[in-house]
């Protein structure tokens, strides 16, 4: 890493202590951006990496409710308001016990990177809370979202910021959240929050968009090597919208998909996974994976231990949580030549993993270029509420299309321009950055 960048990113632990994910995401960025500072010192001289590694706004807030037992629960809440250099802070909410302020830092860094990737007017945001979702009766959740709103409502906005969903954050908390939102203020801002019913202002393919973009992805990166997804053997992790959706597309450009995981295990089906029964287990039993293998029988089996990444495959896509995929799984990846990893989950490689994908020659398409599919199907989702208008499944999906095919040969012409060809995590990160220093530079300091 140049002398600069390494000066400057002890400083941001330093001010950041605790906060390994955090830390890990500043690491991959810098580690990309010697060539872009050499060749452009006014990014230095005007403190553009300083002031982008500092989130513009944090909120920590309280967030009482009472159980079905009528116990009163207490969680805390996050909103991480990054960068608004490009437009409104844009950024999921995560409901999960592991939700701490470094995670949610984490993926607000990161998003700001993705977002200016799509080449969609939005900024860089993350939210959540330490609420578990699991096992919680809709009435509970639907109190949880109450309170969690209350507070919220007053730091979000169509022109300010605009939430969505992540892990543990689907259509039913959406709704909960919207429907407190519009209960407070009055108004029926459909632009607030992006994944909403599509009965009330939701779009079209944004339930799909992160896995259908994850695999388009990945099928763009094959064609630079003459191969594509059909005929593929396709090892998925998680079994939640991301990955069901990556199961979705990646069958119907001819791949088979062997795998799909749980926190209780995994499961392989050397026959393609059934994707109809597994979103009858995961979707609408709540049931855990190894359901699947039960009542799937035949060469469908439940492993309890190891990970999806112990079974050989061509095509890895990621898809379950931060930093699932370790060097011991990327050993083992690359032992049974593995060609393609496309990230649907957010930073699920470890830094030692991606360095050894990129080291292996592997076709490595990090989660900010691969998995920005559906921050950009939420920023249509906006278009269409701003303009009051719906779109067809079919134009939705052309539109994602196009942009993750705009990503995908961004991310390759930046890293050849700066001396790293094909490598994407590179790409990405070089042209995220410049896109967002020089709205920066041109905004002043602020």
């Amino acid at each position: 890493m140049e002398a600069g960048l390494e000066t400057l990113r002890r400083e941001v632990f330093h001010r950041n202590p605790g906060e390994s994910e955090f830390h890990q995401a500043v690491t991959e960025v810098f580690e990309a951006l010697g060539p872009v500072v050499k060749r452009h010192p006014e990014y230095v001289e005007s403190g553009i990496l300083r002031r982008m590694c500092e989130p513009e706004r944090q909120i920590i807030f309280r967030v009482p409710w009472v159980d079905d037992e009528g116990g009163i629960q207490i969680n805390r809440g996050f909103r991480v308001e990054f960068n608004s250099a490009l437009g409104p802070y844009k950024g999921g909410l995560r409901f999960h016990p592991s939700v701490y302020l470094g995670i949610i830092k984490f993926l607000g860094f990161e998003q700001i990177f993705k977002n200016a990737l799509t080449g969609m007017p939005i900024g860089g945001g993350k939210g959540g809370s330490d609420f578990n979702p699991s096992g919680r009766s809709d009435g509970e959740i639907m109190r949880f979202c109450q309170s969690f709103m209350t507070e919220l409502y007053r730091h979000i906005g169509e022109y300010t910021d605009v939430p969505a969903g992540d892990i543990g954050v689907g259509g039913r908390e959406i709704g909960y959240l919207f429907g407190q939102y519009k209960r407070i203020t009055n108004r029926f801002e459909a632009g607030v929050l992006t994944g909403k019913g599509m009965s009330w202002g939701g779009s079209l393919v944004r339930p799909e968009a992160t896995g259908y973009g994850a695999v388009m992805f990945a099928d763009q990166m094959l064609r630079t090597r003459g191969q594509s997804m059909d005929g593929q053997k396709v090892l998925v992790s998680g079994s939640g919208n991301v990955a069901l959706n990556a199961i979705a597309k990646s069958q119907s450009l001819g791949a088979t998909v062997l795998t799909a995981s749980d926190s209780s295990g995994y499961v392989v089906d050397e026959d393609g996974i059934d994707l109809e029964l597994l979103r009858q287990v995961k979707e609408t039993e709540r049931a855990r994976i190894g359901e699947y293998a039960e009542r799937r029988g035949g060469k469908a089996r439940f492993v309890q231990d190891g990970t999806v990444w112990d079974v050989p495959g061509t095509v890895a896509i990621p898809s379950a949580t931060q930093n699932e995929l370790d060097d011991r799984s990327a050993k083992t990846l690359l032992e049974n030549g593995i060609v393609a990893v496309a990230e649907g989950a957010n930073m699920p490689s470890t830094q030692k993993a991606t360095e050894m994908f990129l080291a292996g020659d592997v076709l490595f398409g990090p989660g900010k270029a691969a998995n920005a599919g559906g921050v950009a199907t939420s920023a249509l989702e906006m278009q269409q509420n701003a303009t009051r208008d719906t779109w067809s499944f079919d134009f939705t999906h052309e539109k994602l299309e196009q942009i993750m095919t705009d990503i995908h040969d961004r991310c390759l012409t930046t890293a050849e321009e700066y001396g790293s060809p094909g490598n994407y995590v590179a790409g990405a990160n070089i042209a995220g950055f410049v896109k967002v220093a020089d709205a920066m530079l041109a905004q002043g300091v602020v």
